[in-house]
């Protein structure tokens, strides 16, 4: 009967586990056992944080129950590639903050999960074998990952760790030590399928090793057997994962022939590697300090590309119209969102055929749910509608549709600046635009904006046939003109607009947030833009950081702004570069292949 209720027992704890994992908040850590394989019971022995000269924690000491701390990919429901982080800190302390957190948020810009792994540091006082405690729990973390990877929407077959310094050797060693049986385990592999080292310890070889990791590993008087065991480059077979090393040759630490002897051995077992070593950066430079390692994780995601681990990288470009918008749609390129430079020699893609005047100014270009690309455009200065197409190219259009969103509105002066944007969630596209109507809102009419006097307005459709009646979309309490909306994270977004007022003069950028796509959407913010005039907005994240370009109409030239949290904004207009003669355009991004294609036109 005893034996029956510790069975119960154990079975109750493992699904209350299982749950816990299948249902954590972001960032939360989560346990990453049950029963933790030879423990040692020591009440005395806890964890504790180590604090720099202000007094702020930079790392954790006397880790004895080890987590996974996740960094999930935000609204993604595909199967991403995930890693599992191991801090460096010599075997003594784990470096959570520069080695853990901040590399799992720079994974995330990448497109790649991440699980910042608290594991225990090696410790005769909490284990029966502290030599293998370590590589236990780096084991259990790849396993949970396989195990989980349906729930947190994870490939199973793209899994890889990346560790620092002594995190480095214990990186290496779960890429050299996963059949080690070192504790009980159901049959799941423990192979990582990639592992990126960054100035890892590997060798515990006298004259390579760091001797500080070396001790707290295998103890002061290892064996010759031991060392051989953990001198992970003596380890490295055909099967050893691809490998990425990073180092740098000042590292007084660890000495960058740990690195090299790896590469070298992975290099005569035929395993695809790759070793960037910098002339400076000595040890400990997490994502880098100044310079020439600070280029490492450029080189990690060129790595990560070319292995099939993340996609291929976006192309950003920019449709714009020159003038008045006669000749009608232009496009532009860019590999890093600063230099753009014009397709097709600057000239037209596409001639408007739609509307009064039969332009094609701020032109939009959104990829739709169908895969198509979809454009609204103002088609003149007085009309009641707007103009739209599509294409699977960008080079082959459809016919020009005209689309008279405003034309149950009598008094309605024009349609200009629509934007369109695709809802996942309904699968419909809204299209919103700024439109004066005679009459509505006489609040904030004044003589100077010579009887402007605008608001959003907006429609939806599934299909670009059918359209629901128009409403009012957007009304802060004055005159607002080239909205464009940006999804934030799986519930909120956010919106860019223009300050029409002349009077007191504002004619600048703004944001406001909602968590609907349809609103309500806030008081509009203070200035985003500075002393100058600026409209048509757009925005997208460029390598972690929003970037809004706006035309400064007045100055006849291209200007941005960024930020990293929507709230502080840096004015980078010196940084860019736009084709002459640039107007109000739209941000987005295509892949290698189609680029490829219409740069041919």
């Amino acid at each position: 009967m005893k034996k029956l209720m510790t069975k119960i027992n154990h079975l109750l704890t493992l699904l209350l586990i299982t749950a816990t994992l299948n249902s954590f908040a972001q960032h939360d850590e989560i346990p990453l056992w049950d029963n933790i394989p030879g423990a040692v019971k020591n009440e005395n022995y806890n964890e504790e944080f180590r604090l720099d000269s202000k007094g702020n924690p930079n790392a954790i000491r006397q880790v004895k129950t080890p987590t996974l701390k996740p960094f999930l990919v935000k609204n993604s429901s595909d199967n991403n590639p995930a890693v599992v982080v191991c801090p460096g800190g010599g075997y003594a302390v784990l470096s959570h903050i520069k080695e853990g957190d901040q590399i799992a948020e720079w994974l995330n810009s990448l497109g790649i999960s991440a699980f910042v792994l608290k594991y225990r540091l090696p410790s005769d006082a909490i284990m029966e074998n502290k030599t293998i405690g370590p590589l236990q729990d780096a084991q259990e973390a790849i396993r949970t990952l396989r195990r989980h990877a349906k729930d947190w929407h994870l490939d199973p077959e793209k899994i890889g760790i990346i560790g620092f310094s002594a995190g480095g050797h214990l990186a290496s060693t779960a890429s050299t030590h996963y059949n080690d049986d070192v504790y009980n385990t159901e049959n799941i592999s423990a192979r990582p399928d990639f592992s990126m080292l960054i100035y890892p310890v590997i060798s515990m070889e006298n004259g390579i090793t760091h001797n500080g990791s070396k001790v707290n590993l295998l103890g002061k008087n290892p064996t010759e057997a031991l060392i051989e065991k953990y001198s992970n480059e003596k380890q490295v077979n055909e099967n050893t994962p691809p490998t990425i090393l990073i180092h740098s040759t000042d590292d007084h630490a660890v000495p960058v022939e740990n690195s090299i002897n790896y590469y070298m051995a992975l290099k005569a077992n035929k395993v695809p590697a790759e070793m960037h070593i910098y002339e400076d950066g000595g040890h400990g430079f997490g994502l880098g300090r100044s310079g020439t390692h600070t280029q490492w994780p450029e080189a990690c995601e060129n790595w990560l590309r070319a292995n099939n681990i993340i996609s291929e990288k976006p192309i950003y470009m920019f449709s714009y119209f020159k003038g008045n918008g006669e000749d009608g749609l232009h496009l532009a390129y860019s590999i890093d969102g600063f230099k753009w430079i014009a397709l097709k020699n600057d000239k037209s893609f596409l001639t408007p055929e739609v509307g009064k005047d039969k332009l094609m100014r701020d032109p939009c270009i959104i990829k739709g749910g169908d895969g198509r690309y979809h454009m609204v455009w103002t088609v003149s200065w007085t009309d009641k509608g707007i103009g739209y197409a599509s294409s699977k190219d960008l080079i082959h259009w459809s016919e020009q549709q005209f689309i008279p969103v405003m034309e149950h509105e009598k008094g309605t002066r024009n349609t200009w600046a629509p934007e369109i944007t695709f809802n996942e969630k309904t699968g419909e596209y809204i299209i919103y635009w700024a439109s004066t109507v005679i009459g509505k809102f006489p609040e904030t009419q004044t003589n100077e904006d010579k009887g402007y006097n605008h608001r959003m307005y907006y429609t939806k459709t599934k299909d670009f046939e059918t359209f629901t009646p128009t409403k009012l979309f957007y009304e802060p309490g004055f005159n607002v003109i080239d909205a464009t909306i940006q999804k934030v994270n799986k519930d909120n977004y956010v919106m860019f607009l223009k300050d029409e007022t002349k009077k007191p003069v504002q004619k600048n950028l703004k944001v406001a947030f909602s968590n609907n796509l349809e609103g309500p959407y806030s008081e509009a913010s203070e200035p985003i833009t500075g002393n100058y005039w600026a409209e048509g907005p757009t925005a997208i994240k460029v390598n972690g950081k929003w970037m809004v370009y706006f035309d400064k109409y007045t100055d006849h030239k291209y200007g941005a702004v960024q930020s990293s949290d929507l709230k502080s904004w840096k004015d980078i207009s010196d940084k860019i570069e736009f084709p002459k003669g640039t107007r109000h355009g739209t941000i987005f991004t295509i892949s290698q292949k189609e680029f490829e294609k219409l740069k041919e036109q």
